[in-house]
C-alpha cells in the first residue's frame, strides 16, 4: 500500500518550470514588466519567478525556441492587442502575429533572453 502524497494538490502536475536565458537579468526585466511576475535573485546567473500559480526559474545558458523544437508554454490574457503591443514594447519580437485556431486565438513572442512563448486567448480578435 502506498502512502498519501505529501502535496495532493501538486502531485503528478507541472511544478516548476526554467528557461535557459542568455540574459537572466533581462529576462526578468522583461517578464516583470509585460506580465506582472515577482522575482527573486539568486547571483547573476539565475533568478526565480512566481507568476502567482507556477513557479520557476531563468538561468544563464543557450535557449532552444519551439521554432526549433523546443517545449513551447503558453500564456493566458484575455486580450492579445495589449499584450502583443506590451511585448513589443519591452524588448519582445512577435514572431507569429495573432491567429485563430479552433477554441480561440494567440500569437508567439520570443523575449529578450531568447525563448519562444505565446499567449493566448478565447476572444477571437476578428
Amino acid at each position: 500500500m502506498s502512502a498519501a502524497p505529501a502535496h495532493p494538490g501538486r502531485e503528478r502536475r507541472l511544478d516548476y518550470v526554467e528557461f535557459a536565458s542568455t540574459d537572466p537579468a533581462a529576462s526578468r526585466a522583461f517578464f516583470s514588466a509585460v506580465f506582472g511576475w515577482s522575482f527573486v535573485d539568486y547571483g547573476p546567473d539565475y533568478t526565480a519567478f512566481d507568476d502567482g500559480r507556477l513557479q520557476g526559474g531563468f538561468f544563464r545558458g543557450t535557449p532552444c525556441t519551439a521554432s526549433a523544437g523546443a517545449g513551447l508554454l503558453v500564456i493566458y490574457a484575455d486580450d492579445l492587442a495589449p499584450m502583443a503591443e506590451a511585448v513589443a514594447a519591452h524588448g519582445g519580437r512577435v514572431v507569429k502575429p495573432v491567429f485563430s485556431f479552433p477554441g480561440g486565438s494567440r500569437f508567439q513572442f520570443v523575449e529578450p533572453g531568447g525563448n519562444e512563448l505565446a499567449v493566448w486567448s478565447e476572444r477571437d480578435p476578428a
